[in-house]
């Protein structure tokens, strides 16, 4: 049985992840966090485990704990040979010297092969190394079509969003948006938590994030990413209107821009204009959740690490 750390978990977690089409903007660059080697450690998880370090610590430590045991050994041996080759024969002392060479021979028998003491694993440390700053929308729709069960598993879709973020980029912005038939610029804690509901509007949330844009991020300047969940109803002559805001205003500029459905239904308007989307624009992105299970195999094929043209 064998533990390991948050940070061990976090990086098994999130490995080969990233932020899809980074690029490094004008200024004001931000950390992005990579593994390194860094030497090696006593503890780990034994997927790292250094066997060539360990043996060699193996063998130096045998050899410390008997290499006076065995020259004592040796000086025994080489008494008894002489003894036995006198006459007349010592028994008394040639059964100490067999009684102290048995003993010897148990000590240096004792001393285990490899102790949990030799163990080296390899050490890795995160770096902060320079990269251009990001910022990210989450946008939740929180009407009154979406039952609790739903709204559960859009949580957890951005919970691993917020890890993922914060465990691999130290200064990415995030910008909560919830939306019913009007959308509301919130905190963590109002996004998460909040008991608010009503229709469906879909493009009052893509609305509010142009003006948020407009007003705070410069997209020459930041990388700017989206996600949107929502179970994927919609009033039926908004969703055309949310295929245009996507196409005209925010995908020319958004790195990129995924959208999650979170529904065991038949897919309706918004879908089908989403399609479309993610047919004509390459930084869009959609996918299906139906249940738990969907929600991290959904996750990384989101966010799986891509080759970056910068």
């Amino acid at each position: 049985m064998f533990q390991i750390s948050k940070d061990e978990y976090l990086d098994l977690l999130f490995e080969d992840l990233a932020l899809p089409n980074l690029k490094k903007t004008q200024q004001h660059q931000m950390n992005e966090y990579k593994t390194h080697r860094a030497g090696y450690t006593a503890n780990g998880v034994p997927a790292n485990i250094s066997v060539v370090r360990s043996l060699q610590n193996s063998l130096a430590r045998r050899m410390a704990m008997t290499t006076g045991k065995r020259r004592e050994l040796h000086q025994l041996e080489e008494d008894l040979a002489e003894l036995e080759h006198t006459e007349p024969a010592q028994l008394l002392e040639e059964d100490r010297l067999r009684h102290e060479i048995a003993a010897l021979r148990e000590k240096i028998a004792r001393v285990p092969f490899i102790d949990t003491f030799d163990l080296r694993f390899k050490n890795y440390e995160r770096r902060a190394e320079p990269s251009s700053q990001a910022m990210m929308f989450c946008l939740m729709n929180v009407s009154g079509s979406i039952d609790q069960a739903t709204k559960d598993m859009a949580k957890r879709f951005y919970i691993l969003l917020y890890l993922f973020l914060s465990r691999n980029y130290k200064n990415v912005d995030v910008v909560y948006i919830r939306h019913h038939t009007q959308a509301k610029k919130v905190d963590e804690q109002e996004f998460f938590y909040s008991q608010e509901t009503g229709g469906t509007i879909v493009s009052s949330a893509l609305k509010l994030m142009e003006e948020v844009v407009k007003a705070r991020y410069n997209p020459s300047q930041w990388n700017i990413y989206a996600a949107q969940a929502s179970d994927g109803d919609n009033w039926a002559d908004d969703s055309p209107l949310c295929h245009d805001i996507l196409a005209n205003q925010l995908l020319p500029f958004v790195r990129y821009y995924s959208y999650i459905e979170i529904t065991r239904r038949s897919h309706q308007t918004l879908w089908r204009e989403y399609e479309a989307l993610r047919d004509a624009y390459p930084n869009f992105a959609m996918q299906h959740i139906r249940d738990q299970d969907d929600i991290y195999p959904v996750f990384r094929e989101l966010f799986r690490k891509q080759t970056v043209n910068s």
